[in-house]
């Protein structure tokens, strides 16, 4: 069968729209690149409307970027690729004053110095935020409303990529869209977000579901770290029309605290996810209780309107009971496996965001760095796909567009949770192995090649952490088992 006919011929085509995808496109356009900005939603509804966290950047006079990584990487567990987070520590301060400049507002005093919280895993102050936990949307409103505007951006909403464009050497020089439409691009930069949404406790949108990622493996591109999810402690269960609703960390960072079934307070706040959300469980497995309760009252609501505001209209009133909290799958540290520049194994193509992994997160992402990840990688991903050889002249004809990836259905969205939620076991990994999607197999095997307990990853049968497995990523290609590869 014939595929579609070129529509489109552009310098850098950017496959999503979230914080990545946007300021990639931007970044991109402002060294007078053409862009083409591929969105499945409408402009300004992606998952990174919905971020409540800010972004981490060493911005205080007592903060340093040298602590800035040295929180990383302990927060990490011994997987974090320093020189990763060493670019972003590096670059995260420039990023918030850009957007600034680009509009965005971010919580200041009355004297217009930035106000900075302190989340999980921080050991200072210096998380940025706009309009308390309302970052995401303020920061995805300002830049969509640009990109819109743009003379040198072409949008595609709401459009869905089925296809990478490869040419006879396996080079990525365009996209496929579903509807038939198609375009030459000199690279194609991925930024789709991740898998969270596989599971069926979730703080994420249900878009949420690894598409990029199977996009590019179609493509010949390694994914590595799949099995690493971080499961966010605190998301709402129980109460109708907020369940898996995120409670941003920051809220802890203000004072909120954390009491099991007995009224007790039974775990630092503010350690590190991983710790938090282990000892959560383990009150849940010990009492039998479905939640633990956070207290806010302590909190100033002001802080935090639409937190507060999204719990009110449920029923539940913050200022006078605990909320009820259990966690909930939140972030992959996993993704298309990427150096530095966001570039993969396949030329043209590269990443940028939650569908990128370079290695920064570790095992367990340290609490607001995704954020400045998606504005850092997406920057010097648009910068390196400038680099790329201009596409030929004569494409020729593009490939059809495939069959879409199913989405998965409620049973295997709940076998996820069961198999492969926050204690795994071989048996429980086995029957994951089984299913008829692709990347859930493919994040079983990874999960049962790591025979170790670190971050986001516990084996009821291997419950410590491995030092021989430090620095070593689960990598996996087409047709391939995952191996590991050390990432100095």
């Amino acid at each position: 069968m014939a595929g579609p006919t070129p529509s489109a011929r552009c310098d850098v085509a950017v496959v999503g729209a979230g914080a990545a995808g946007l300021y990639a496109a931007l970044s991109a356009a402002r060294d007078n690149a053409s862009v083409l900005l591929v969105s499945a939603t409408p402009l300004a509804e992606t998952a990174s409307y919905w971020a409540q966290g800010g972004l981490a950047a060493a911005l205080a006079v007592n903060d340093s970027a040298e602590q800035h990584l040295a929180d990383t990487v302990s927060a990490g567990r011994g997987l974090v690729r320093e020189a990763a987070a060493r670019v972003l520590v590096d670059e995260a301060p420039a990023v918030v004053a850009d957007l600034e400049s680009l509009g965005v507002r971010f919580d200041a005093d009355r004297h217009g110095t930035l106000a900075l919280g302190l989340e999980g895993g921080h050991s200072r102050r210096r998380v940025v935020h706009a309009g308390g936990s309302t970052t995401g949307r303020r920061v995805v409103r300002q830049l969509s409303a640009i990109v819109a505007e743009h003379e040198r951006i072409t949008v595609w909403e709401p459009t869905r990529v089925a296809t990478l464009w490869s040419d006879a050497g396996g080079r990525v020089i365009g996209i496929v869209c579903e509807d038939g439409q198609a375009a030459a691009a000199r690279a194609v930069i991925v930024a789709t977000g991740g898998t969270a949404a596989l599971w069926s406790r979730t703080t994420n949108p249900p878009g949420s579901v690894g598409i990029g990622l199977m996009l590019a493996q179609a493509a010949g591109a390694e994914l590595a770290d799949l099995e690493l999810m971080q499961f966010h402690p605190t998301a709402v269960i129980g109460v109708e029309g907020r369940e898996g609703f995120l409670i941003t960390e920051a809220i802890r960072g203000e004072g909120a605290t954390l009491h099991g079934p007995d009224g007790e307070r039974f775990v630092e706040e503010l350690a590190p996810r991983d710790e938090v959300t282990r000892a959560i469980d383990g009150v849940l497995r010990a009492t039998g209780a479905t939640h633990v309760g956070l207290d806010m009252r302590a909190v100033d609501p002001a802080l935090f309107p639409n937190v507060v505001a999204a719990l009110r209209s449920a029923g539940v009133d913050p200022a006078t009971e605990l909320v009820p909290v259990a966690p909930a799958s939140h972030y992959l540290m996993g993704g298309v496996k990427a150096d530095l520049d966001g570039r993969t194994t396949v030329e043209g193509l590269l990443v940028a965001g939650e569908s990128a992994c370079t290695g920064l997160h570790g095992a367990n992402r340290l609490a607001s760095n995704s954020l400045s990840e998606c504005f850092v990688l997406g920057r010097r991903a648009a910068r390196a796909a400038l680099g790329e050889p201009l596409p030929p002249a004569e494409p020729g004809t593009p490939p059809p567009a495939l069959v879409p990836i199913a989405t998965p259905d409620r049973a295997q969205r709940e076998a996820l949770w069961r198999d492969a939620g926050l204690v795994r076991d071989p048996e429980g990994l086995g029957r994951l192995a089984a299913s008829d999607h692709p990347l859930v197999r493919m994040i079983a095997a990874c999960a049962l090649l790591r025979e170790e307990t670190r971050g986001g990853h516990c084996r009821a049968d291997f419950p410590d952490r491995d030092p021989a497995l430090d620095l070593h990523h689960a990598v996996v290609g087409v047709r391939q088992q995952p191996r590991f590869e050390r990432w100095p």
